[in-house]
């Protein structure tokens, strides 16, 4: 059981990684400096700078007047969600990795942008067989369990407007799935994305009652025991309500 399964492909060139990663940092959170990016890849600021300059070459990162990097021109042609991403992410890596030590499945938290999810931060566990690092990657809102969990708070005329023209999406079974979604409170994505993959997820909800984010299990479908769904919906819900807590603190 390969695909997401796993950490990283047996022969992967570091520092390709290094500069894939980074542009995707670029184009979802935002500006960086040197020392920004030598702490979210864990390498020298040397290491950081050289990778950030070649980036810049390829235009797909620019230096702007106060010495920080921004996404280039390359990047910006892909919408990017105007959420405060770096304060989600550092408010709620806490939370995830006390979920993950709660149930020892990987945790994400991701975002919705228009038909996407698009992964902000993932906390693997600690198990051999696991879902790996998914920060960056995006996935189809109406087949991803965080993205469901996040359609289900949109307004009907909201949802039609998003979907009307996806003729690859049965828009009145997707409503009726995201009824159930509200009634039950969280969402199933059961190898809708991923062979092999299951996931769990719950919005996140603002003072307004709207859906801000969402947080997510991921986890290896043999693994996953619908007599366990119960545990993991309520490792979910705290988790997300003191997510929620935060935020609103402003923490």
């Amino acid at each position: 059981m390969k695909n997401q399964l796993t950490n990283k492909p047996a022969y992967a060139i570091e520092s390709v990684d290094h500069a894939l990663h980074l542009a995707q940092l670029l184009q979802q959170e935002g500006p960086l400096r040197v020392t920004d990016a030598a702490e979210r890849l864990a390498v020298s600021a040397s290491t950081a700078h050289r990778l950030l300059a070649m980036l810049v070459y390829r235009d797909f990162a620019e230096q702007g007047s106060d010495r920080r990097y921004r996404a280039g021109a390359v990047l910006r042609r892909v919408e990017r969600s105007e959420a405060p991403i770096f304060l989600l992410r550092r408010v709620a890596l806490p939370h995830l990795q006390a979920l993950v030590r709660r149930v020892q499945e990987t945790a994400n938290i991701m975002l919705l942008v228009r038909d996407e999810v698009r992964f902000v931060a993932t906390v693997e566990c600690d198990q051999v067989l696991r879902v790996g690092d998914r920060a960056g990657r995006a996935l189809p809102a109406h087949l991803a369990s965080g993205g469901k969990a996040m359609l289900s708070t949109l307004t009907a005329p909201e949802l039609t407007d998003l979907y009307a023209s996806r003729h690859d999406v049965d828009l009145p079974r997707l409503q009726r799935e995201l009824s159930a979604v509200r009634k039950h409170g969280f969402a199933i994505n059961n190898q809708q994305t991923e062979t092999g993959l299951t996931g769990v997820g719950i919005a996140l909800r603002d003072p307004s009652g709207k859906s801000a984010a969402a947080i997510s299990l991921s986890l290896p479908a043999a693994r996953f025991d619908r007599e366990r769904l119960p545990i993991w919906v309520n490792a979910l819900s705290a988790t997300a309500g003191r997510i929620e807590q935060d935020l609103s603190a402003g923490l």
